[in-house]
């Protein structure tokens, strides 16, 4: 009787979830899969340990909201991946998870039937089985990482992960990053606070202990090793942008104040681009003449991209709905893209042999 009393007040019910070792037995990795996100993850390491030159672009829809209009993308992605292969290293954007200010679509994961049916269960085995689509073309994967229990469930298909600017701060969010097994990108807060991220990289680089679940859907004790491979991810705020030659500098000797590596990812997105994907290729445009003109700290990019541009409300009447085009922010198309990309291919090219002096 006291327990009734004072648990449980406002919780409806406890649905059954799967456990992570279910859900991976019912959507196995398979080899090809698994040599996709291994290769993925070296070449992000080597670039951020300055032993490759290339400069990695995470390239995708702001939100997967379809798996075939996704995979459709993926295979476009793959084939302009190979072309610029000698330059670039792109990495598909695969994000199903989405923080929402108040309310809002939470995302593939959270309501994959767009109905507030809320099916986690079924999202989360959908979830998995379009990641492993996409790693089978060859692509590696990158997701923001938001649930700090979902790793757990696809984490060994993804090859980058972001902390985005509302969770670089949070402690729950640092001590998972310190135990993901890739690199981490995480995103300068939004009012364009640097510190929030760099304490992030300092402390997901040590080890933690946590209360997490292990792949039986258990309740353990979590003990991490620390992440090296953390880096910060410039993406505007506070009303300005910050992929500037001044702001791209400030944060150098900010990341060399803390004895940090100089490695900076610059997000072509959210305030970079005033929320405006006409913008996009501007910024992206304008780092690639800062790499050109000898800056040695980019190593990254991000760009909000899908096969039609812009964005759409999701409908009552899903029928509606225009195929490849982001129901969450607006995103620049696929031609748009594909100049982008060789854009910057080009002028990578330009300095290929200089970059490749700094390994």
């Amino acid at each position: 009787m006291p327990a009734a009393l004072t648990e449980n007040l406002n919780i409806a019910a406890f649905d059954h979830m799967p456990s992570p070792e279910e859900i991976k037995a019912s959507v196995p990795i398979t080899e090809q899969a698994a040599a996709s996100v291994v290769a993925g993850r070296r070449a992000l390491m080597d670039i951020l340990d300055r032993k490759d030159p290339r400069v990695f672009v995470v390239v995708g829809p702001c939100s997967i909201h379809d798996p075939v209009a996704g995979l459709d993308y993926a295979r476009r992605l793959k084939a302009l991946a190979d072309e610029v292969s000698d330059v670039l290293l792109l990495v598909m954007r695969v994000y199903f998870e989405k923080p929402r200010t108040s309310t809002g679509w939470k995302g593939f994961i959270n309501d994959p039937f767009m109905d507030d049916s809320f099916r986690i269960d079924v999202g989360m085995e959908r979830a998995r089985k379009f990641l492993l689509d996409v790693c089978e073309t060859g692509l590696p994967t990158a997701t923001e990482a938001l649930d700090p229990i979902a790793p757990q469930y696809y984490g060994d298909l993804i090859a980058w992960t972001a902390i985005g600017a509302r969770t670089s701060e949070s402690q729950t969010h640092r001590e998972m990053a310190s135990g993901l097994s890739t690199p981490v990108g995480f995103k300068n807060a939004t009012d364009g606070d640097l510190d929030v991220a760099i304490n992030a990289i300092i402390s997901a680089a040590s080890p933690h202990s946590f209360l997490g679940i292990n792949s039986r859907g258990q309740s353990a004790i979590t003990r991490t090793r620390g992440n090296r491979y953390g880096h910060v991810v410039l993406r505007g705020g506070g009303g300005r942008p910050n992929y500037d030659t001044v702001s791209v500098s400030l944060a150098e000797q900010a990341l060399a104040k803390a004895k940090l590596p100089q490695n900076i990812v610059v997000d072509c997105s959210h305030a970079n681009s005033w929320k405006k994907p006409q913008y996009q290729p501007l910024v992206m445009k304008d780092v690639m003449h800062q790499i050109r003109e000898g800056n040695e700290s980019v190593v990254g990019l991000m760009v909000e991209s899908n096969i039609e541009a812009g964005n759409q409300p999701i409908p009552a009447d899903l029928s509606q709905l225009k195929y490849g085009c982001s129901v969450t922010d607006a995103c620049v198309g696929w031609d748009t893209t594909e100049e982008m990309i060789r854009n910057a291919a080009a002028m990578l090219r330009e300095v290929a042999g200089r970059r490749g002096a700094r390994a």
